[in-house]
């Protein structure tokens, strides 16, 4: 099973970082956490690599949804999505969240995952009109 729904776009790196965090937004998403994965690399192994981020996106009615079916869920949450640098341009890597319902084996998870789905597939063809 493939783990990541992706777009790759002909926009910048930090264009890209911040459509994707505006496409997140209008599908009810906030940042609850931005890793630069280049910054701490070189801070504290002294490597360098391509601009990098993960963006740790909540929706909260979700998430509140997925919680009251199974409290261990909250060890998937929040949905990653990555932004890199790539070959001139920049990728956006979203999490499948059909990993959420599927890991457990909780087929009660199913309509928040196919949501969540929902939800992430509108952000990546959002990004794809823009």
């Amino acid at each position: 099973m493939p783990y990541v729904r992706s777009i790759t776009l002909d926009l910048s790196y930090a264009e890209t970082v911040t459509r994707t965090q505006e496409a997140l937004a209008e599908q009810g998403f906030g940042v609850l956490t931005e890793i630069d994965v280049q910054a701490t690399l070189k801070e504290k192994l002294g490597q360098n690599m391509e601009p990098y981020v993960i963006l740790g996106a909540c929706n909260p009615e979700l998430a509140h949804r997925a919680l009251e079916i199974d409290r261990e869920i909250g060890a998937l949450l929040p949905c990653n999505v990555v932004v890199r640098e790539q070959d001139g341009g920049s990728t956006v890597l979203i999490l499948d969240p059909q990993i959420m319902a599927s890991l457990p084996g909780r087929d009660e998870l199913q309509p928040v995952a196919d949501e969540a789905t929902r939800r992430m597939d509108a952000v990546l063809a959002t990004l794809g009109q823009r």
